[in-house]
């Protein structure tokens, strides 16, 4: 009997095999995407704790290996982040406070020295603009940050999530030791070291982004706000605690707060002082890129720039400002995870999962 000649040759066949699973993938991917937002109010707390978890995860583990009782090193840790999380954040808002008035002051002055000195036609009032930055700014922040739990407050919403998370982090960090029991119980037969893998894998990404983050962002605020102080640029204290916050924001936050303390330092200083002032940003950004996070981040997971811009987009456009901060830390989890699938599948040479526990 002749055999039968296939409808479609196999390079065909290949691609819509190709294309199936690649439906099938987007189709679970937006409707966790819908999952997420739908249940933010539960989910925002999670996330942020896992963020605190990473963060102070080695403390827990130092006060537990000096014999110190689990319920009681997760207390004393979530303390430890109540005190730095809390005085950092007062810090912050202080300076911002403080010198905000100034730098909004500044930052029209420069928008009216580039209209005067390039002969700008047809550009509305500099207050007219600032006011519809506001404006925007205002609007964007409630959409950010709006809605994490409807009907509430703004404030007791955010205090709410706050509390949430501390709660959430006390029991992550306590109860981590049975996660490895938990992940063998909860994975498919023969699938349990695989499983843990790459769940230690994507908590180990997580971690080292947020310490490596913190730390790199303090250099960069202090090297930046010593930077100022000795150019004499006003409201050097709130720039600098702006580049703090803009560093968990890759690429872009730096970007903006480096042109806010240029943009300050050219309305207050003049152009030559705003030279040097660009001259402190690009060297301490040189300093950021080439040596400390080669040296601190080596071990998380690396991704590409135009990756990170793609999940920071996806991020503001999913949850606002909160979808930013969290988007990169999360897509190095998965690239954790991803990474770790493949090893498992290439050391088991067949394609089959690897047999475990």
């Amino acid at each position: 009997m002749p055999t039968r000649k296939p409808l479609l040759p196999d390079v065909a066949r290949r691609t819509a095999a190709w294309c199936g699973v690649m439906l099938l993938v987007a189709g679970v991917a937006a409707v966790a995407v819908w999952l997420v937002v739908t249940l933010k109010t539960a989910v925002t707390p999670v996330l942020l704790a896992l963020l605190g978890t990473a963060l102070l995860g080695p403390v827990h583990r130092w006060l537990t290996a000096h014999k110190v009782n689990r319920s009681l090193s997760a207390g004393l840790t979530c303390v430890a982040l109540v005190a730095v999380g809390g005085g950092a954040g007062y810090i912050v808002v202080t300076a911002l406070i403080d010198t905000g008035d100034q730098i909004v002051q500044s930052l029209k002055d420069a928008a009216q020295w580039v209209i005067d000195h390039f002969d700008i036609e047809g550009v509305a009032d500099v207050d007219d603009l600032a006011d519809n930055a506001k404006g925007l700014v205002e609007r964007f922040g409630a959409s950010a940050a709006g809605g994490l739990l409807t009907g509430i407050s703004l404030i007791g919403s955010l205090l709410t999530t706050a509390v949430l998370a501390l709660l959430l982090t006390f029991f992550f960090l306590r109860d981590s030791d049975r996660a490895v029991a938990l992940a063998h119980r909860l994975a498919p037969r023969g699938t349990g070291d695989l499983v843990e893998a790459m769940g230690r894998r994507a908590f180990e990404a997580v971690e080292g982004f947020m310490r490596g983050t913190t730390f790199i962002a303090l250099i960069d605020a202090i090297c930046i706000t010593v930077g100022l102080l000795i150019l004499r640029v006003p409201g050097a204290v709130g720039l600098g605690a702006l580049v703090f916050v803009g560093a968990y924001i890759p690429y872009l936050g730096a970007f903006i707060s480096g042109a806010v303390a240029v943009l300050v330092a050219l309305a207050d200083r003049g152009i030559v002082i705003a030279l040097w002032a660009l001259g402190v940003v690009l060297a301490v950004q040189v300093l950021e890129g080439h040596v400390l996070q080669p040296a601190i981040q080596s071990r998380t997971v690396q991704m590409h720039p135009a990756m990170i811009m793609i999940a920071l987009t996806a991020g503001a456009s999913v949850a606002g400002l909160l979808g930013m901060l969290l988007a990169v830390p999360l897509c190095a989890a998965a690239f954790g995870v991803i990474g770790e699938l493949r090893k498992g599948y290439e050391a088991n040479g067949d394609g089959s999962v690897p047999e475990g526990s």
